[in-house]
């Protein structure tokens, strides 16, 4: 804004030039102070001096030009040298007469057009600034005379672009123009040129309810209108029929949107860029539409398409190129229902992000405008690429919902989609939008649009298959309730090719596990034949997965194959082979419960015998978690009969250090015979276990030889607050020593070699003395 100002106050036409002398005076001492901020935030572009690129050749101040960063004063200092003098600018201004019929000079930079209208060529935003300036400083008329021969201008260069790219097309059809004659945008420019012309047209069509005469004049009427609304008025003398202050406020804002541009250095100046356009785009969105302006747009419209480099929607675009998606969805909304086939047209060619793509052209060498050298590479100084990302995002949804019951149309946006969007999060939220698009309730879901949002649903599964996402999971269950949307095909497709989509665990315990659910089944309402062939599918994946990743899919494959003899039992092979290598005990010991509970005892006891063996508890490790499975698995080892027992007592004992579990065990097995409710709930009647004999002695002396070692362990660093839990300790001792025929000897020899070795622990020996004797 300050940039704006300032060129405002210097541009005053009747300015005396004493006091332009202390304005430029002030401006520069202002500029050399080092706290002076930048013109386009905290990044400092090195442009040259674009301000007095003019016609009237103007001497540049040098000393400002040359320093190396553009300041917020820098281009009121540089419009300090511009003057009103020129003949030719003072007629544009003070007349609406002024032509020349008999002027033939066709050139780039003639002062009037073949129709005779005056031209005016300078750096377009210094020319507007020359506007605002008119507008600022009480010359209305003046400023919309001058902004008329501007945008007259515009519309001539930008024809003898297009007649030029197309001669070049004819001469060098092979080649790939990729050349941006603009290294400033004038949309997001400090001066807002784009912005100045078209508020300065509309001040023109902004009327009264009292005075339709015409251009009203400012002075008298500024501050009494009453109903504002904007009004195509007769025409300017420099219009052509039908034309309007208004056809031309919304052409020129228009071509200005299409205009190929660089994307700035510079987090400020890319917020710039967005907002700018956002701004100019919501006050278009204000103006209705009638038959005059949507032939504009239209005009525009194919313009832009074939104008090569000087169009953001030129065919073949610099990858630096500020990308047109916010536009273009603009665009497409408001040709939709004139023209469809030009709006997609328009959205499609939008929808590329040449910046993410490696083999993007870059600049032209050949040409004089050829932009390689000014713009370095600069991915991933994109700052705003997450915005611009999701306005593509927008774009694609727009069409999208558009397309709905089109099948041509949507087939083609889908490949846009899936060639020009290279985010998941994105692709994932265009397949939900066209799932929610195609199952509206008021109608039968659109199949096409379906597929659609299932194919993009697939891309998302396989862009993030080997990429963390915390989404993950969430986006894997939409992809099956999409695929049941589409029916029971897509669903046995998924599952053949999981191994493309899913990890394995995703693929058992969600994918298949869903697909098998009841509700699933209802939702499809399959016939038997049809159940048959997908669960058939569904023991496949099983299978497949449970090799792949035995830890982590052999539970849900047995729980898949249970209706199928032959897949359970391969799956119950498969958790064998990978028991003794890739699994951890606690997995083991889940599968072997499961077994159990699916009436399996066997097998249960085969892979708790597998689960001890990985198992390792010491002697401090009496709340370990692990504790309840050791026990289950001796109670079911212990229901099966003696043989068992004593099978699984030797792997208990070198598994667990800790004295407290062994004595618990110890007690269960004292209690009951072994097998005493046998495979088929038939009571042995057999005698209790002997302490004395194998098993049950092996796992006596290792309870007590866990009780001595851990003894020794907790006197080693004890303190006298945990003196009391300690007795309470040796009492639980003594217990598990009594029920050997010599405990009563032990235990009295285990309490002597105590107090001998401990003596120095007087007040604890103490106590173990009152207790123990």
């Amino acid at each position: 804004i300050g940039c704006a100002l300032w060129m405002c106050i210097v541009l005053n036409p009747h300015c005396k030039l004493e006091q332009k002398a202390s304005w430029l005076k002030q401006l520069k001492k202002w500029n050399s102070v080092d706290v002076c901020p930048w013109e386009d935030g905290n990044h400092g572009s090195e442009l040259p001096n674009l301000t007095n690129a003019l016609p009237q050749g103007a001497n540049a101040n040098q000393d400002s030009s040359n320093r190396p960063h553009r300041t917020v004063f820098t281009r009121a200092i540089e419009a300090c040298d511009l003057h009103w003098q020129d003949s030719h600018l003072q007629h544009i201004i003070s007349s609406d007469l002024y032509t020349n019929y008999c002027y033939h000079d066709d050139t780039e930079n003639s002062l009037f057009d073949s129709r005779g209208w005056p031209l005016w060529h300078e750096h377009v935003p210094t020319a507007c600034a020359r506007v605002d300036a008119l507008r600022s400083h009480g010359y209305p008329r003046e400023a919309l005379r001058l902004a008329i021969a501007i945008v007259n201008t515009l519309r001539r260069q930008q024809q003898k672009q297009l007649e030029m790219f197309r001669t070049q097309k004819k001469e060098l059809p092979h080649k790939s123009i990729t050349s941006i004659t603009n290294l400033e945008g004038w949309v997001g420019h400090p001066l807002d040129p784009v912005g100045t012309l078209f508020s300065s047209l509309m001040e023109a069509c902004r009327i009264d309810d009292e005075n339709l005469s015409g251009f009203s004049d400012f002075t008298e009427n500024m501050g009494q209108c009453k109903s504002l609304e904007y009004q195509h008025l007769p025409a300017h003398k420099f219009l052509e029929e039908g034309e309007s202050y208004l056809t031309l406020a919304v052409e020129v804002a228009l071509i200005g949107l299409g205009q190929q541009r660089i994307m700035p250095d510079g987090l400020y100046t890319q917020e710039k860029v967005c907002r700018n356009e956002e701004q100019l785009i919501s006050k278009l969105q204000e103006i209705e539409l009638d038959d005059t302006l949507v032939k504009i747009f239209r005009k525009q419209a194919v313009f832009l398409l074939e104008a090569g480099p000087y169009s953001g929607l030129g065919e073949i675009i610099h990858r630096e190129s500020v990308p047109m998606h916010t536009f273009a969805k603009y665009l497409f909304t408001s040709l939709l229902p004139h023209d469809a086939e030009l709006a997609y047209k328009i959205a499609l060619r939008a929808m590329r992000l040449l910046v993410l793509e490696s083999t993007a052209p870059s600049g032209d060498l050949t040409r004089p405008h050829h932009i390689a050298s000014v713009v370095p590479n600069r991915y991933p100084r994109w700052f705003t690429l997450s915005h611009i990302e999701s306005q593509q995002c927008e774009l694609a949804s727009t069409m999208l919902t558009a397309a709905k019951g089109d099948v041509r149309r949507l087939e083609t946006v889908l490949e846009s989609i899936q060639k020009n969007i290279h985010s998941s999060s994105h692709i994932f939220k265009l397949a939900q939008d066209a799932f929610k698009i195609a199952t509206l309730m008021d109608s039968l879901p659109d199949i096409t649009l379906l597929k659609v949002s299932l194919e993009l649903g697939l891309q998302v599964m396989r862009m993030t298959l080997s990429t963390l996402n915390w989404r993950r999971r969430e986006m894997v269950r939409w992809l099956v309730t999409c695929a049941t949307e589409v029916g029971v095909y897509a669903l046995d497709s998924i599952m053949q090719t999981w191994f493309t989509l899913f990890t394995p665990t995703e693929a058992t315990s969600i994918v298949a596990t869903t697909v098998m659910s009841n509700s699933t089944i209802v939702r499809l309402h399959l016939d038997c034949h049809q159940q048959e062939k997908l669960a058939s599918s569904a023991r496949t994946l099983a299978l497949q997965c449970a090799m792949k990743d035995p830890q982590n899919c052999a539970l849900s494959a047995l729980t898949l194959c249970e209706k199928d003899h032959i897949a359970f039992e391969t799956a119950y092979q498969i958790v064998l082979d990978a028991a003794t290598t890739g699994m951890s005990y606690t997995q083991l010991f889940t599968i072997a419960r499961y077994m159990e509970h699916r009436g399996y005892p066997m097998r249960a006891y085969k892979l708790a015998t597998l689960a001890m063996t990985h198992l390792n508890l010491s002697y401090n490790q009496d709340t370990h978690p692990a504790i309840n499975d050791v026990l289950w698995a001796c109670a079911l080892s212990h229901s099966l009969g003696k043989n068992e027992l004593a099978a699984i007592i030797p792997l208990v004992v070198k598994s667990v250090k800790c004295a407290t579990v062994l004595s618990d065990i110890l007690r269960r097995c004292t209690l009951t015979t072994p097998g005493m409710v046998g495979l088929h709930g038939r009571r042995n009647s057999g005698k209790l276990m002997s302490l004395d004999k194998a098993p049950l002695r092996q796992l006596l002396d290792a309870t007590i030889g866990a009780y001595i070692n851990t003894t020794h362990s907790r006197l080693t660093h004890i303190s006298p607050r945990h003196y009391s839990e300690f007795i309470e300790f040796l009492s639980k001792a003594r217990e598990t020593f009594l029920m050997a025929h010599d405990g009563h000897i032990q235990f009295t020899q285990f309490i002597d070699n105590l107090k001998q070795i401990y003596k120095g622990k007087k007040k604890l020996m103490m106590l173990v003395r009152e207790r123990f004797g």
